[in-house]
């Protein structure tokens, strides 16, 4: 993926993100899920372990001068940096034709844990996003799990990563999440699951609805780029997770959708660009 454009000024690095008690994140990545497989695994309530991880404190840690940044972390950083600039044209551009104002998020670049106004987060939750103060966390050392561990490596993965927690914002923005939030107080747990695949599904399609029009923009995309974010997609799927850590899957206990269907909805945004075509919420569970 080409990486020559504008920086944008929405990044912190190493922030705290405000008072905990707030919404749950969104958008947890491959930690989290593996955090609610091991409960289920314990015969534990996944949601008393997200909130233990949320609300521990964090360990003492000695004071002392910051270790400057490695060449590779730098560009790692400008890169991060480059991407949220390009989502910020893109759904501002998208908005501005649909009448509507789009507000652009900040990225916060943290290291081991981070406070947001959804909670206290370990990196190894993975990236996410957190309505509670619009904001997109992300440990770098996660692309290194993403290339190492699950054999998704590239910058256009890397992208597809950031874009797919911008989609969340995005569905924050046009009142989605809260609507599919107040949904989920109502119903069982796994109805719930259910709801979540759908909103985690949309925000790969809006992942794909950006690479689209950046694409068609401004021509970022590079040979294999759709190849690495297929790969991404597909190693963050809830069927793939869930069978490398406990050997089955459960259904019921899917959040984010299997990786046919990651896939599967990345490419439709990536093909169409048309924001109105991912409304994942009204597709029988067979067509998802």
């Amino acid at each position: 993926m080409r990486s020559d454009g504008r920086l944008s000024e929405n990044v912190e690095y190493g922030g705290s993100g405000g008072s905990s008690g707030g919404r749950l994140a969104v958008g947890g990545g491959m930690g989290t899920i593996a955090f609610v497989v091991l409960a289920l695994l314990l015969g534990v309530d996944p949601g008393v372990v997200l909130n233990e991880v949320g609300n521990q404190a964090p360990p003492q840690q000695q004071q002392g001068p910051a270790r400057p940044d490695s060449p590779e972390t730098k560009e790692l950083k400008r890169f991060v940096s480059v991407v949220l600039a390009d989502t910020e044209d893109v759904w501002r551009e998208i908005f501005r034709d649909a009448g509507k104002t789009y507000r652009d998020p900040r990225l916060v670049i943290f290291s081991g844990q981070v406070q947001s106004a959804c909670g206290r987060a370990d990196a190894s939750m993975g990236p996410f996003y957190c309505p509670g103060d619009s904001k997109v966390y992300i440990d770098l050392q996660f692309y290194s799990e993403l290339k190492n561990r699950f054999k998704a490596p590239g910058d256009f993965a890397q992208a597809y990563v950031i874009a797919h927690e911008v989609g969340h914002h995005v569905q924050n923005l046009l009142g989605i999440s809260d609507k599919v939030h107040r949904m989920q107080q109502q119903v069982s747990k796994a109805e719930a699951n259910a709801l979540s695949v759908r909103l985690e599904l949309q925000a790969d399609f809006f992942a794909g609805v950006w690479a689209h029009h950046a694409n068609k923009s401004r021509h970022v995309l590079e040979e294999g780029d759709v190849e690495e974010a297929m790969r991404a997609a597909t190693a963050i799927g809830d069927d793939r997770l869930q069978m490398q850590t406990q050997g089955r899957v459960v259904p019921d206990s899917f959040t984010h959708g299997t990786s046919a269907q990651r896939v599967r909805w990345f490419k439709k945004g990536l093909e169409t660009g048309d924001i109105h075509q991912g409304n994942t919420f009204a597709v029988k569970d067979k067509d998802l």
